[in-house]
């Protein structure tokens, strides 16, 4: 009887583990489509609607948030995936130096004059309203889900 709980026990563990990278990989698959899309969006407007140093403010942001963001999820992909495991020191210190390249760029660019620095901020929120629209989706299907 022990080994029967066990067992239906496992199941169950290893069915939320699944359930949950399925999840993981929904959020992130939809994040990322959302980035190019939301950029497009808010590109698209911008040039149409306000001046060129604005909508340059925000395609380079949204270039330099998305851009972040794929290098990020690639770093910690191929970090955690064996044989290369690699050391957290080493995913800190590219996410470090990215951090700070992204930080010269945004500097050379207000600096500069290249961008109006509303408009780079709303390019930098690009993967921000994009996660919380991911969550949302997210929790509107699992809520449905249990409801059904």
């Amino acid at each position: 009887m022990q080994e029967m709980q066990n067992g239906h026990k496992d199941k169950n563990s290893s069915q939320y583990k699944e359930d949950g990278l399925k999840i993981q990989q929904r959020l992130l698959q939809f994040i990322t489509r959302a980035n190019w899309v939301l950029l497009c969006l808010a590109a698209l407007m911008s040039i149409a609607l306000s001046p060129p140093a604005f909508s340059r403010g925000i395609i380079f942001g949204g270039l330099i948030v998305t851009i972040n963001f794929y290098m990020l999820y690639r770093t910690l992909r191929r970090s955690f995936k064996p044989p290369y495991v690699a050391s957290h020191h080493t995913v800190l210190a590219k996410y470090y130096l990215r951090f700070i390249i992204s930080g010269f760029i945004i500097f050379v660019l207000i600096s500069k004059g290249y961008v109006n620095p509303i408009g780079l901020l709303i390019g930098l929120s690009v993967v921000v309203v994009s996660i919380i629209l991911a969550t949302l989706l997210e929790c509107k299907n699992l809520f449905f889900k249990e409801a059904i």
